[in-house]
């Protein structure tokens, strides 16, 4: 499915019936990051995965849009005004789930909860593990050179890219789906530049002091394990916001909905069908 925004047209997938789940993914993939955990909850809810313009899409943006990361949040609020979607479950991974912080601080009126995984949060925008986007961004030429080096594909199992992303194998055929875009289309690669010279630790420093203030339900799923984005600035998340709770999804890094789908789909399903309280939102 598609819609059309200020910003482009977003590609979306959308399944089952009930209350609706937004499912937000980060840099480099795209909605099938999401494809197990949506289909598990599908029988209940129903399941709204858009692939975001961060670098595995299929259609380029307009050439003025702002894809910053809070300029990508203001998107994400036209994607839900635009499908009248109300009381929204906004769930997020990776920068996805910065985008998702940075939606529940300044465009919070369509949403009733917040479910973070591992992601962005505090200084840690970007992790260290790449932390070498943002100059390569500024080299005229460098991020084509890397988005062509992926074309071996050995190279995409390396720790430097998605190697340290899983504990289990991605499947060969989803790397293929979210690199091709940016092997094949310049203005995909310029669309992600666009997103990565807009990355700050400010945005998410502030987002979480704005949380703060965010007293609508909050889960913080998390995996433990994960070097990149760690527990503890899951337990600092869960301990300064009025109504969240941390729980760990064991044996999995980044990407939990890969690892481990059907924990994730239970603790997802779970929450929302909790009663919210009377005074959330």
């Amino acid at each position: 499915m598609e819609v059309q925004l200020p910003q482009g047209t977003i590609r979306y997938r959308d399944e089952g019936s009930g209350e609706p789940l937004v499912f937000l993914h980060g840099l480099l993939v795209n909605g099938r990051l999401w494809e197990d955990v949506a289909e598990l909850l599908q029988p209940d809810f129903r399941c709204i995965v858009p692939d975001l313009p961060l670098g595995s899409h299929q259609i380029p943006m307009n050439a003025d849009a702002d894809l910053s990361p809070p300029g990508v949040a203001k998107l994400v609020a036209d994607f839900l005004e635009t499908l009248e979607l109300e009381s929204v479950t906004l769930v997020g991974n990776d920068s996805g789930g910065a985008i998702s912080q940075i939606v529940a601080t300044k465009h919070p009126e369509r949403l009733a909860r917040l479910v973070l995984t591992n992601c962005d949060a505090y200084d840690n925008f970007p992790p260290k593990l790449f932390s070498y986007f943002k100059p390569a961004a500024r080299i005229p030429g460098a991020l084509a050179l890397m988005s062509q080096s992926m074309r071996i594909k050995p190279l995409r199992r390396t720790p430097i890219a998605f190697g340290e992303l899983t504990k289990s194998r991605i499947d060969d055929g989803l790397l293929e789906d979210w690199l091709r875009p940016g092997l094949d289309n310049p203005r995909i690669r310029e669309d992600t530049r666009k997103f990565i010279l807009g990355i700050s630790p400010d945005q998410t420093m502030e987002a979480a002091r704005e949380l703060e203030r965010f007293d609508k339900p909050t889960l913080l799923a998390w995996a433990p394990e994960d070097r990149w984005f760690k527990v503890e600035h899951a337990e600092r998340l869960a301990a300064s916001m009025p109504d969240a709770r941390l729980e760990r999804i064991p044996d999995s890094k980044t990407f939990v909905s890969i690892d481990q789908p059907e924990r994730l789909a239970e603790a997802i399903g779970a929450f929302v069908r909790e009663p919210a309280p009377a005074s959330a939102g």
